[in-house]
């Protein structure tokens, strides 16, 4: 990732991050419906990696479920939230981290589960992330992301993020495309066993690892 790019990007999610962790969930009944659904996936010897964790909600909603998640961010400000929230819920076995999915150590640990929810479309270089996340897991190892599917967003907001981005409104994006991204997936190795269209912009996949 190109290191500019990064300081910005840290620098927007580290000054958004309280008003982030303040933020409702604008639909209660599509995100339980992914809960649910990620659940399915996840058990008492699960060691899950969340990516782009954010303020640490989702994470702790999965922890009682699995034996360990590493939960990382870019942002510690966001680490800091999420680090208050778990202490405050009693949840010991999630490490909380300020760190980017390309900076981990790929000899160092394999993953049963990654999870990337809301972020592909926040990365530079979204094949190369996906690459990284399938070295990560173990053979039979399942990656779960929704994402945001810019590329089909209507012109008049495509004209406008520009826009937002140039006064700090708005963080990087990749213009992405449901075929694009399921094209990136299946070429890093992915099997498709779920491409759920939560809404007109954004997609909720489980991809399942296969040996190359």
């Amino acid at each position: 990732m190109d290191c500019k790019l990064m300081i910005d990007s840290k620098k927007f999610w580290d000054k958004s991050a309280k008003k982030y962790a303040k933020s409702t969930i604008k639909d209660e009944v599509t995100y339980q419906k992914k809960l649910t659904i990620t659940q399915q996936y996840l058990n008492k010897n699960s060691n899950v990696l969340e990516f782009g964790c954010g303020s640490g909600c989702t994470a702790i909603i999965h922890a009682p479920y699995v034996r360990k998640i590493v939960a990382i961010d870019i942002s510690e400000k966001m680490i800091e939230i999420a680090e208050k929230k778990a202490d405050k819920e009693k949840v010991k076995n999630i490490i909380f981290q300020q760190n980017t999915l390309e900076d981990l150590d790929l000899n160092k640990e394999k993953y049963d589960v990654i999870l990337g929810l809301n972020i592909l479309h926040l990365l530079e270089d979204v094949d190369y992330s996906i690459h990284h996340v399938y070295t990560l897991l173990n053979s039979d190892g399942v990656f779960i992301s929704s994402t945001s599917l810019i590329g089909e967003v209507n012109i008049m907001l495509k004209c406008l993020i520009p826009i937002m981005q140039f006064v700090g409104l708005a963080p990087y994006v990749t213009y992405l495309t449901q075929k694009q991204l399921i094209n990136k997936l299946t070429k890093a190795g992915f099997s498709i066993e779920l491409a759920w269209r939560t809404s007109h912009e954004s997609i909720f996949i489980v991809a399942k690892k296969t040996i190359l």
